[in-house]
């Protein structure tokens, strides 16, 4: 006995039951199960995926990919850019400063925050798509005491165009030296991204600096923007990694609490939807111990013909991972299909409901994304075997144990 007989007998039992009806329900119910866990699983992974591109996306447009910062920095930041620029993987540095202060316009106070950048180089390092962006930059860099803006800040004060505007420190403010205070002139809006939109507008470096004179916290830091996000940081420390007293933070790190908190419900979510295919695994385990009833007649012939406690135990076990198998596959070939038209999907189901109810209009998520990560969905049909696997060993060994004498004498 070896194991292409326990194979072959493995397959035999799978594919010839069309005389019990019962248990050909049962094992094609244990295969959906598995199926349909994988799918959502796969699904589900996609979309949240794509949710964290688009929220990183957002992030990087007002968080440096790496940010340099110490008194070093803050005192000749020319000779650390030139630095950077030396390492092929630092596509671009620009050198910012960033506080607090209070924003009036017309009886509104506001507390925002205020960068203070060099447009020029800021152009170049800046994740912010679209030629108007640019074009913004140029204008501030004209225009003396300019200020850019985000879209939501200029709402929440009621700016819609030009306009001028007071800032005062926050620092100054809290010693009650409104003194401090400067007029600026709004030279238009951008988008900062989701979390940037409310709370950051942008002044020349030079008025930046006459502004948070008095804060010793505000200090010169370097920007810099690099081919690999993904490797920022690894990036940044083989270049500054050796000069003490330089910070270095990567976008990561800057928003981890954003980003930790999405990848703990994406584990926590995967965890809960992992149990679908536990519940399909479980199908498996009761049919495979209905068929361990039906066939223990076979199953003692094979014992007495010669057959090992090892090969029954493969042959169920083979039996059971042939229907965990199948269902993995089903469901990773769909998971994959409907994760990568959902968009388009979702736009049908839309069309066909305002189609059928008459001023029904409704509106699904038509601009959901979703990123198929391969090693992902390798790791979901890898979970499932395994799954399928651990729910054929008690059957399997029920199988086994089966003593030939008893089952005969009957017969």
């Amino acid at each position: 006995m070896n194991k292409p007989f326990s194979l072959f007998v493995g397959l035999r039992y799978t594919l010839t039951r069309k005389r019990n009806f019962f248990l050909s329900f049962v094992s094609l119910i244990s295969m959906l199960g598995v199926s349909l866990g994988v799918l959502i699983l796969i699904v589900a992974l996609s979309v949240m995926n794509g949710s964290i591109g688009t929220l990183r996306a957002e992030a990087l447009k007002s968080v440096p990919h790496v940010t340099l910062s110490s008194d070093v920095i803050d005192q000749n930041w020319q000779i650390y850019s030139e630095q950077a620029a030396s390492d092929p993987h630092i596509l671009a540095s620009a050198p910012y400063v960033e506080a607090e202060a209070n924003v009036q316009y017309q009886g509104i106070n506001s507390f925002i925050n205020i960068r203070g950048v060099e447009p020029e180089l800021e152009s170049q390092v800046v994740s912010n798509p679209g030629d108007r962006y640019q074009v913004l930059l140029e204008t501030l860099a004209n225009t003396e005491n300019g200020i850019i803006l985000g879209t939501q800040l200029a709402a929440s004060l009621g700016i819609y165009g030009s306009a001028d505007l007071s800032l005062i420190p926050l620092n100054s403010l809290l010693a009650r030296n409104l003194s401090a205070a400067q007029g600026f002139r709004v030279v238009g809006f951008a988008d900062f991204g989701f979390y940037g939109n409310d709370s950051t507008a942008l002044v020349n470096l030079e008025q930046a600096e006459q502004l948070f004179a008095d804060d010793s916290a505000a200090l010169v830091s370097l920007r810099l923007k690099v081919d690999d996000i993904f490797a920022a940081e690894v990036i940044a420390e083989n270049v500054f990694g050796e000069q003490e007293g330089i910070q270095i933070v990567p976008w990561n790190q800057a928003q981890s609490s954003l980003f930790n908190a999405l990848n703990m419900e994406k584990i926590l979510t995967s965890f809960m939807l992992l149990m679908i295919v536990v519940i399909g695994a479980v199908n498996i385990v009761s049919t495979l111990v209905m068929v361990v009833a039906d066939k223990s007649a076979d199953i003692a012939i094979l014992r007495t013909m010669g057959a090992s406690r090892g090969v029954i135990l493969r042959i169920f076990i083979i039996q059971g991972l042939i229907a965990g198998a199948i269902g993995t596959f089903v469901g990773a070939v769909l998971g994959v299909i409907l994760a990568g038209n959902i968009t388009d999907i979702s736009l049908l189901i839309e069309r066909a409901i305002n189609g059928v109810f008459k001023d029904a209009n409704v509106y699904l998520i038509s601009h959901l994304q979703t990123n198929i990560v391969w090693n992902e969905v390798l790791l979901v049909c890898v979970a499932a075997l395994i799954i399928s696997f651990l729910a054929t060993l008690y059957p399997a060994y029920r199988a086994s144990r089966i003593q030939p004498a008893e089952v005969l004498r009957y017969e």
